[in-house]
């Protein structure tokens, strides 16, 4: 093997940083795997060389890892995320990728979240190169199932994680020793345009608070009913978890790639946002020997295929933030699994007065790395829930579990939280899945919002997250009913109480029995740590606010003989007599190479006031302890 740098050009006039890991030429040409990220293949993900160089080394695949437009070491400006230069600049990579003389003319890609998004993405625009992608932990639909808004509702605490920590990251300077001389510019007169032109992602983000064009840009699930899956002309490998933010990708996605013809495959198992053969919680799974399975046979011709779901069913298992293993056992099931609706009757009516600072228990659910921890026991907030308990199922529930209501609120807006819990006989409450919804759009999260009117009946569809889960007999399936999941998304903007006057609950039972699919192990135990990391929850007594507060301190060497430090501070805060929420990040990037050092420094302070959504932003550069640029961004957003 040998690894490269290289210059990929494309079409106008600018080019890729990409990082070529090339098998020995005695096996002659061979298929190309390309990962494409804005995260900075050279220091901030370096780590993931070492996938890289096992898929070169031990299965004789050449990767490219690219960084995208105006990131990293790559010219250009990064304007969005998924921003249309991208969907062009992929595929004149995959020409040229496939041109050169250790590659056989076929490209596979391949990635995690963002990379899997855009392998997605890029799948659509049908390069004639790409023969097969693998799409872990991507989404579908970009407006309801990403980090930005769910339900038509703000994420909160995704705030002070990725939606602000992208605004430093992408004026950070390109790599001294990758981006040498370009047309006369070196590195830091290019860092220097970077910082003075780059704008935060986040107000576009916030500026686009209803369902449109932007947000189906770089979703197959068009407002909800229309389709662009029929635009992928590759096979399709779809990798969810249960404990991770995108699992929807997973039934619902498959159903339509099967109804379009299109060759797939889906591996849902039990894992948040992380490589399965490491992620909390198990069971892990040699994932790398899956991924090379899938490129063996569409890429070599090797091994067998069949469309089939391979599914982790999740068993009982006592809650933790940071569990190691949950119980359940493995199903392959057909495309679109076998199951029978019942739908069971929850007496009303019903009144609750909103407590907005219900779902702290739940956490978030879009990343997979501590503070980012998984759901604790539920009881308390199911205690300041509207609370039915049932018999548990008597088989698993696979699939979106639907939930139904006729209601009123006392205020033009409200919200709905709906979770399914599995109780055991001594009180602990484990979450299985969720949904929520503003109730503006009662009417369909993908139409145009509108105000309740207070005291005026409305019937209420809330589809919760997909799962697949049975109950352990003796245990109770408890459905939770609340007006906030609080910080996961904002509460309603002022006090407000709901009643429910009718209300249930369908659910998808799977009939039959089916074959189990065998993996090799993978890690023994989760690569989780908490060295460096925090992660509390704060009651103000006197001041009536709950404030939730994480820190991720982290510190590496990088490749070219450098050094990285990576610091996240983050509060979100609501005060629960008012309803006034806040949310507050601090972000700081040091990097370090022979002779410099440079630091990006950035804060975020957003509040939400019932009419708008109010935001701060200020950024500082240091290079060699002198502050080469500041630059701070306020704006009022109406809601």
């Amino acid at each position: 093997m040998r690894i490269e740098e290289a210059r990929i050009p494309v079409r106008d006039g600018l080019w890729l940083a990409a990082t070529l890991y090339i098998p020995d030429e005695a096996a002659g040409p061979q298929p190309c795997l390309v990962e494409a990220l804005p995260y900075r293949k050279d220091d901030l993900t370096s780590s993931y060389a070492t996938t890289y160089r096992s898929l070169c080394e031990k299965h004789g695949y050449a990767v490219a890892r690219i960084d995208v437009r105006g990131t990293g070491s790559s010219p250009g400006d990064a304007l969005d995320e998924y921003q249309e230069a991208e969907q062009t600049d992929l595929p004149d990579a995959f020409a040229w990728l496939a041109q050169q003389a250790w590659c056989d003319g076929q490209i596979g890609m391949w990635g995690t979240s963002y990379s899997g998004f855009n392998s997605l993405q890029i799948a659509a625009e049908r390069p004639p190169e790409l023969k097969a992608i693998c799409a872990i932990y991507a989404t579908d639909d970009r407006w309801t199932d990403d980090v930005h808004w769910r339900g038509g509702a703000l994420r909160l605490v995704d705030l002070v994680d990725y939606n602000h920590y992208m605004t430093p990251m992408c004026v950070l300077p390109p790599v001294p020793a990758v981006w040498g001389s370009v047309d006369g510019r070196d590195w830091r007169e290019e860092w220097e345009r970077r910082l003075r032109t780059n704008e935060p992602w986040l107000l576009t983000w916030l500026r686009e608070n209803r369902h449109g064009p932007y947000w189906d840009h770089g979703s197959l699930r068009l407002g909800g009913t229309t389709s662009g899956y029929e635009r992928i002309g590759c096979p399709v490998m779809i990798v969810s978890g249960w404990a991770d933010g995108y699992r929807n990708n997973s039934f619902r996605t498959v159903a339509e790639l099967a109804r379009h013809g299109v060759p797939h495959r889906l591996l849902a198992g039990p894992w948040a946002h992380a490589d399965p053969a490491t992620a909390m919680p198990g069971p892990r799974i040699d994932f790398e020997a899956q991924l090379v399975a899938w490129f063996d046979h569409w890429l070599r011709g090797t091994g067998e295929h069949e469309d089939r779901l391979d599914v982790f069913v999740r068993a009982s298992t006592r809650p933790e933030v940071d569990l190691d293993l949950h119980e359940g056992r493995w199903v392959a099931l057909p495309s679109v699994p076998p199951v029978t609706e019942a739908t069971l009757d929850l007496t009303a009516p019903v009144t609750l007065a909103v407590a907005p600072d219900v779902g702290t228990a739940a956490w978030i659910d879009c990343a997979g790395h501590l503070p980012w921890g998984l759901s604790g026991d539920q009881r308390l907030d199911d205690e300041r829930s509207l609370t039915w308990e049932v018999e548990p199922p008597p088989k698993p529930v696979v699939g979106h579990p639907v939930f139904r209501a006729r209601l009123w609120a006392t205020e033009p807006r409200a919200s709905i939280s709906v979770k399914l819990c599995d109780v055991f006989p001594d009180g602990t409450s484990a979450l299985v899945t969720r949904g929520s919804l503003d109730l503006a759009y009662r009417d369909g999260v993908h139409g145009a919002p509108s105000p309740l009117v207070p005291g005026r009946e409305v019937a209420v569809e809330v589809v919760l997250d997909a799962c697949a889960y049975e109950w352990t007999p003796g245990n109770t399936l408890r459905v939770s009913v609340a007006g906030a999941d609080w910080p996961n998304t904002v509460a309603p903007p002022a006090p407000v109480s709901m009643t429910l006057r009718t209300a249930s609950l369908t659910l998808p039972f799977l009939d039959g029995e089916f074959p189990v699919p065998a993996f090799g192990p993978g890690a023994e135990h989760s690569s989780e740590t908490t060295e460096g990391v925090g992660w509390s929850i704060h009651h103000d007594v006197l001041s009536r606010t709950t404030s939730a507060t994480t820190r991720s301190d982290s510190r590496y060497s990088t490749p070219y003989g450098g050094t990285a430090h990576e610091l996240y501070l983050g509060e979100v805060s609501v005060n629960t007599r008012t309803f006034a929420q806040r949310a507050h990040a601090t972000t700081v990037f040091e990097l370090a190479w022979p002779g410099t050092e440079v630091t990006v420094r950035s804060t975020m302070t957003l509040d939400v006031t019932p009419t708008s959504y109010d935001v701060s932003i200020w950024t500082q550069a240091v290079l060699d302890s002198e502050s080469i640029s500041e630059r701070a961004w306020r704006e009022s957003i109406p809601r």
